[in-house]
């Protein structure tokens, strides 16, 4: 199996500069690539430009600039052409199924935050000072860093990325590592039910709260965001020392929130596959539960709109984030493959709706969000721990169906 391992990088202020000018160099890789592609496919003869073909330039292009594109290794450059190449392919799968399609844009520096080294030991080398008491990675162009290496790296080192988190940089890497030992059976299966009030529910009638990590930042944010308002747009070549303090506090806090909500969805998951051998879950479709509701013209005036809930629905959006569903439900599948676990996702349509006891489904059997009173057989219980049941029986009867 293929795991990742992410540590915090501890470079030098020359190396830190040097980094920061790899991923400008990428980044103009990128666009220039990206330039390419439209002006040919623009032109009369409508010619499709490829990765093959802009790989094949590399040479060329490194002979041209060797202070800039010829300093940083050739592989690396070329994973970057890699990059494109396959937003280009999701681009056009998009557009084959009808989906918004989003062609590939122009990065700018700030927005270009990661080197990918497709072989360790091509252009990199991952604890390149092995006699050495601290563990360092080399980069081509950059020296050898210093790696706060926080837990053991286990199996053949495959990929190396560079990463940039605010004024942080990190090393990512791809290890491949023989299948882990599974984890005694509990003999203990559940549903869980996600929701915004708590973050789940299980079958088993207890509930996990919602950290709201987001809510309870939103005060600072929005003083940061002021703060930043302040300073008109400018390069982050051209901000002044002011300026530049305000850019990092918004992006601080933001970090802040995202490794509480990482953090969060981490210690619930391992919960969950420490204590149960099979997890049911919704199949949500999160993008789409959080999507802004379609404007409503007015017939009778021309221009104008009606009233659409917008605002209502962006508080909900809001929350839906907030609570990081999408993560935590990647986090819960990567978990239980390492332990051998099994993770069902079913069909969410009417779970909370329909009755456990008697399998009475109507609408009137939840009242209010957190209240379910069976209408036909008078059952009550909480709205969510119902819909946790019904994931579960939904769940298993989908495993009974599709054996392994």
């Amino acid at each position: 199996m293929i795991r990742a391992y992410k540590f915090l990088l501890r470079p030098t202020v020359r190396q830190a500069q040097a980094l920061a000018e790899m991923l400008r160099d990428h980044c103009s890789l990128y666009n220039g690539a990206l330039q390419e592609r439209r002006d040919a496919y623009r032109h009369v003869a409508k010619t499709t430009v490829r990765y093959g073909m802009q790989s094949a330039q590399l040479k060329e292009i490194r002979a041209f600039d060797p202070d800039r594109q010829g300093r940083w290794s050739f592989s690396s450059q070329q994973a970057t052409l890699r990059r494109l190449d396959r937003a280009f392919a999701a681009f056009f799968r998009r557009v084959k199924f009808g989906e918004t399609p989003g062609y590939p844009r122009f990065r700018g520096v700030n927005w270009f935050d990661t080197v990918d080294f497709p072989k360790d030991g091509d252009g990199c080398r991952w604890d390149s000072t092995p006699h050495d008491a601290a563990t360092r990675v080399r980069f081509q162009g950059v020296g050898h860093v210093r790696v706060n290496q926080h837990r053991a790296v286990v199996g053949r080192v495959k990929t190396v990325s560079v990463k940039r988190e605010g004024r942080r940089w990190f090393v990512v890497l791809t290890a491949e590592q023989d299948q882990p030992e599974p984890l005694p059976a509990t003999g203990s299966m559940v549903g869980i039910d996600l929701g915004i009030a708590n973050f789940l529910a299980d079958s088993h009638g207890e509930f996990v709260p919602n950290p709201r990590h987001g809510r309870k930042a939103a005060a600072k944010l929005a003083a940061a965001q002021q703060a930043l308002s302040r300073f008109p747009r400018r390069k982050a070549t051209d901000r002044t020392a002011n300026h530049q303090r305000a850019v990092d506090k918004v992006a601080e806090l933001h970090g802040k929130v995202r490794r509480q909500r990482l953090d969060h969805a981490h210690k619930t998951a391992l919960g969950l596959v420490r204590a149960h051998d099979v997890i049911a879950h919704e199949d949500l479709r999160i993008r789409n539960m959080s999507k802004a509701p379609a404007p409503r013209p007015d017939p009778d005036q021309p221009g104008a709109f009606l009233p659409n809930g917008a605002a209502a629905k962006a508080g909900l959006n809001t929350s839906i984030t907030d609570a990081g569903w999408g993560v935590f439900l990647t986090i819960l599948h990567a978990k239980a493959e390492s332990a051998g676990r099994e993770v069902i996702a079913v069909d969410p349509r009417d779970t909370s709706r329909t009755c456990p006891q008697c399998g009475h489904t109507a609408k009137e059997n939840r009242p209010t969000q957190e209240k379910f009173h069976c209408v036909s057989c008078g059952h009550h219980a909480h709205a969510d721990t119902v819909g946790a049941l019904n994931v579960l029986r939904a769940g298993l009867v989908h495993r009974d169906a599709n054996p392994a």
